[in-house]
């Protein structure tokens, strides 16, 4: 084989390397933007951060994804590989879709305007829906068909899990109202494990979904979204979100956040 031709066949397969390399993202990225820089750099005092908030005391940071335009994450600064972890739901464990709620605010900034408290989801995906072993919670805009769908089926969601009757962007979720209006009781992965405990599921295959909503005397609550693994569904309820938040399209800046 002349000398040209196995060069050929050699950048052919370094190209392909590069590709896959590309194409499957190292699974500890976000753990070492977490335990690398963004904590280092809040414990030295360091006049820049990749990350948008460092909260040391609370352990948890906030940090703006590359995906979307107001896409936020919040993620711990210990180590937690996502929904699975046991300590995610011990005892005194601490409420990180609280401090995900909190953080909306840097969404809203992001994008230059304030949204409805249903504008907004935080979502966490499953173990196989997932590409990185951290756990992150997703802040973003949902989709407006999403939130449209919600609304007409809200006297169906009560306090206990409901099946919802239509797919939302092709999958079957089921949901639960949670009238705990700033989470201050109430932690969505607590409520999840206690009931698939009782299903004999896995954490591992669950997803979730929060996004806010209102109650018919006008207080405000939550609506919590549940999927699981299964053949064609990975479970992420990511897929609720819209990276390019265009519900903006239908606002007009400067309204005052619920």
């Amino acid at each position: 084989m002349k000398r040209s031709a196995v060069l050929a066949i050699f950048a052919t397969a370094v190209a392909a390397i590069g590709a896959w390399a590309y194409l499957r993202p190292d699974p500890d990225a976000l753990w070492r933007i977490v335990s690398e820089q963004c904590v280092p750099e809040a414990q030295s005092g360091a006049a820049a951060n990749p990350c948008s908030r460092v909260d040391l005391d609370e352990g948890y940071v906030v940090f703006k994804d590359r995906n979307g335009i107001g896409q936020y994450l919040l993620m711990p600064t210990r180590h937690i590989d996502g929904i699975e972890s046991p300590e995610l739901v011990e005892p005194g464990a601490p409420n990180y879709w609280r401090d995900a709620w909190d953080a909306r605010f840097y969404l809203e900034q992001a994008i230059g305007m304030s949204l409805k408290r249903e504008e907004i989801g935080l979502a966490v995906n499953s173990a196989s829906g997932r590409s990185q072993n951290h756990l992150h919670i997703h802040i973003d805009c949902m989709q407006p068909q999403v939130t449209a769908a919600l609304a007409a089926l809200k006297t169906l969601i009560g306090e206990q899990w409901t099946d919802l009757p239509m797919p939302l962007p092709g999958h079957s979720y089921r949901a639960r109202l949670i009238v705990d209006a700033t989470l201050r009781e109430t932690d969505p992965f607590q409520l999840l494990f206690a009931d698939i405990q009782q299903r004999g599921e896995a954490m591992a295959d669950q997803t979730l979904l929060l996004t806010g909503t209102s109650l018919a005397d006008g207080r405000p609550a939550f609506i919590l979204l549940n999927d699981s693994v299964e053949p064609g569904d990975n479970a992420a309820a990511e897929e609720l979100l819209d990276h390019s938040c265009s519900v903006r399209n239908g606002h007009d800046a400067g309204q005052q956040r619920s």
